[in-house]
Formats: structure tokens, sequence, C-alpha cells
């Protein structure tokens, strides 16, 4: 695990983005996992920059979705569809082709079996080069809330209340416009990916990265098996990292890295 200290996610989205940018060019058309909420927004717009400086592009590449709501309007803003096509679709953003973006088929009548049928879409285009990773208040990576399985497959969850809480701030603050499900690649798909990168920004995550980094792997803090994956790098700003007992160390081997 390697783990990056910041000042602000500003400079930490900034040395993600570079850790991007030099996948694809060692890779061209690599395959990336993408996720959604603001965590990833700062790492979005610096790729945007750098697509249009000419130094990365997504064209020829897939990028695969984290997660997906259950039930939300095709139309609806907040569809992680729709987020992701204004991340990163486009000449103008990242190059990355509307059939590029590969997202659950959330409004398919069955999403139990929309959920296996995207499982099998990873595993046909050859899994994922680089899965990128934002973390929950209370330890969930996708969407994969505490106490479930720490080798699930993609399926679908229901929501923690924490989760809709945090993310009701995408629907006017109302908790109850917040859908309770949704399709989530699981801990399994996740930890097949070839590399992790994970970002977590602010006092709020400060828990959560601390036990993600220094505590025991527990279904309790989902993201804690990604302790067990060999090429694991974490991005913090100062605030995220603010519980973190051995966070001079981790600073010292990342200079020297």
């Amino acid at each position: 695990m390697q783990i990056g200290i910041f000042e602000t996610s500003e400079e930490a989205s900034a040395a993600a983005a570079r850790g991007v940018v030099d996948l694809l060019a060692r890779k061209p058309n690599a395959t990336l996992g993408v996720a959604t909420g603001s965590t990833p927004e700062g790492l979005y717009s610096e790729l945007r920059e750098a697509h249009a400086a000419g130094r990365f592009t997504l064209e020829g590449s897939a990028a695969f979705a984290l997660d997906e709501y259950v039930g939300i309007a095709d139309g609806h803003p907040e569809k992680y569809r729709n987020v992701l096509r204004r991340e990163l679709v486009g000449p103008e953003k990242t190059g990355l082709t509307e059939a590029g973006l590969r997202t659950p088929v959330s409004s398919d009548a069955d999403p139990h079996l929309a959920a296996g049928q995207y499982e099998a879409s990873i595993a046909a285009a050859g899994g994922v080069d680089l899965q990128i990773l934002g973390i929950g208040a209370n330890g969930h990576i996708g969407f994969n809330e505490p106490g479930g399985s720490l080798v699930s497959r993609t399926r679908v969850e229901v929501l923690s209340r924490r989760t809709r809480t945090d993310n009701a701030r995408f629907f006017d603050g109302d908790v109850g416009k917040v859908p309770s499900r949704c399709i989530t690649q699981g801990l399994g798909t996740i930890m097949e990916a070839r590399s992790l990168l994970l970002l977590a920004f602010g006092a709020q995550k400060a828990e959560a990265v601390r036990q993600l980094i220094e505590g025991a792997i527990s279904a309790k803090w989902p993201a804690t098996v990604a302790q067990m994956h060999p090429d694991l790098t974490v991005f913090v700003d100062a605030e995220a990292a603010e519980l973190l007992e051995y966070a001079d160390l981790y600073r010292e081997r990342w200079s020297l890295a």
C-alpha cells in the first residue's frame, strides 16, 4: 500500500491524475473503473485538462462505473451514467465515447439479472486495469455497505441510512428522494482490478481512512479488504489523514518512493 498525504484535496487530486495519465501513456486503451460522488471531481477535472493539452485520452478505452441507483429515471441528473457523461464523455472532455462508458442497466425489470450481466461484461472486457475509488464515512467502497461479504460480486444492494443521508445533498437535501437500492460492483469484483486508486478528503472521512489503513480487516469497515490488494495507492488530504498514527512514516515513504 502506498499512501500519499497532501495538504489539500487539489494537490492530492493532481497527484492521482498523474498516475492515471502515466498508466494510459504506458498502456493506451487501458480499462478504467470510475467512481462518482464529489470526491473524484478534482481528479476528473485534472484529466480533462490533460486531455485538452494533448497528454491524455480515453478514446478507444472502456470505463466501467462502480455502481448505479436502481429505479432512478434515465433522464435524472444524478443517475450515475449521466454524472459520468458530464465528467468524462466526449472529445471536449477526455475522449471517452458513449459506447466506452459502461454502467449497470438499473432500469431493467430484474435488477438482479442486470447485476449478473454487468459482472459478466467486466470479465468479457478483460477486467479493469485501474479502479478509481472513493470511501464513504461508514467505510463503504462502491456501494458495499457494512456487514456484507468481503468476497461479494456485482449485485443489488440496499443503501444504509447513513449513505442516503450523505447523498441527500445531490437530491435537494431530501433523503426521501435518494433511491434506497443500487447495483454495485462487489468487493470481490473490485479486488480483481489490477490496480486500485483511492481518494479521501475532509475530516468526515478521517475515521474511515484510519480504519482502511491501520485497522483490522472487517466487514464492519468494507474498504479494509483493500489492504489485501497488491497494488493500492491512497491519496488523502491533511484533514482525512488526521487520525493516522503513522502519518509521518507514510509521508517519509512517499517522499522517497
